[in-house]
């Protein structure tokens, strides 16, 4: 709750925790593991198509991290990130996250002006809680070898032992 409250006080546009900070959390408690901090990056994600430059990022990092100094903060403009993963341009998050490697990773939250947690899912919840790991559909043709190298490199058949790797989409 501290990461999405400081999130929060950034009133960035369109902006949420992502990836693996949502899916981390999720996998570990159906495994029974205890709470801990992501594996990798806490993911923030936004968008605003008139502030794409890298070094805007750079500065929303540092805030986070003197606040958060013990999590590995990771700051994206979505706006800009269709140039990296050669697309057309993503028109926001949700339309960005459509575009990313795994549909169960493809899930950011938010704190909403009520202070409840909002959910942004483009693909559902479904894959993430019966702990199916599938590529997007981007990721079912040309670039299913990044989809491969990910599974690969970040050892979730290894460290999540009940997932099911599924290659395509229904």
């Amino acid at each position: 709750m501290k990461c999405l409250h400081l999130v929060k006080a950034l009133t960035l546009p369109d902006c949420w925790v992502a990836a693996g900070f949502v899916r981390d959390a999720v996998w570990d408690s159906l495994h029974g593991l205890s709470m801990m901090p992501p594996w990798g990056d806490s993911d923030v994600v936004w968008f605003d198509a008139g502030q794409t430059q890298v070094a805007t990022d750079g500065l929303i990092e540092r805030a986070l991290r003197k606040q958060a100094p013990e999590r590995r903060w990771s700051v994206k403009n979505q706006a800009r990130m269709h140039i990296r993963n050669h697309d057309a341009p993503y028109t926001n998050v949700a339309h960005a996250m459509r575009h990313w490697p795994e549909t169960a990773t493809a899930i950011a939250v938010r704190l909403n002006n009520d202070g409840h947690i909002e959910v942004n899912a483009p693909f559902g919840l479904t894959d993430l809680f019966q702990l199916t790991l599938r590529p997007g559909p981007p990721f079912q043709g040309t670039k299913k070898p990044v989809f491969d190298e990910r599974v690969r490199k970040k050892k979730w058949l290894f460290r999540y032992p009940q997932l099911q790797l599924v290659r395509e989409i229904p």
